[in-house]
């Protein structure tokens, strides 16, 4: 399976979080769920793309800085394949700071980009925006 829509029945949809910091991948996999969204998580943007293969996804949330393929890297590979699955990105920092990175993603794809720490209201508003197609 590639990265095809598939149709999502009654499931509200299935989310593929691909965050390097392992407390910061749990919660944001743990909010995601608490809202009613089938959220998995993965460390990299390489196990990230791999698990695209292999099953539909509705939404990817991705870390920007992170080893082996980071965060833009993930963003273009995806949008080679599938032009039409929502990207949400997000950051912590680095050396050019968060916004610099934020704003690479926003070019490549990306439909939201937050800054870490986010609220989690506005997160999840811009979750429901991607789910929705809006």
């Amino acid at each position: 399976m590639s990265l095809t829509d598939e149709s999502r029945g009654d499931r509200m949809g299935r989310i593929l979080v691909i965050e390097d910091d392992e407390i910061m991948n749990s919660m944001i996999v743990q909010l995601l769920s608490e809202a009613g969204y089938e959220a998995v998580g993965s460390e990299n943007g390489s196990r990230g793309l791999a698990l695209l293969e292999t099953r539909p996804f509705d939404l990817i949330i991705t870390d920007i800085i992170m080893p082996e393929k980071e965060g833009l890297e993930t963003i273009f590979a995806i949008r080679k394949r599938n032009k039409s699955l929502p990207i949400i990105a997000v950051s912590g920092g680095g050396k050019l700071g968060p916004e610099h990175y934020l704003h690479l993603a926003k070019h490549f794809g990306a439909e939201f980009t937050f800054q870490k720490p986010f609220q989690n209201e506005l997160f999840l508003n811009a979750v429901r925006r991607c789910i929705a197609g809006v």
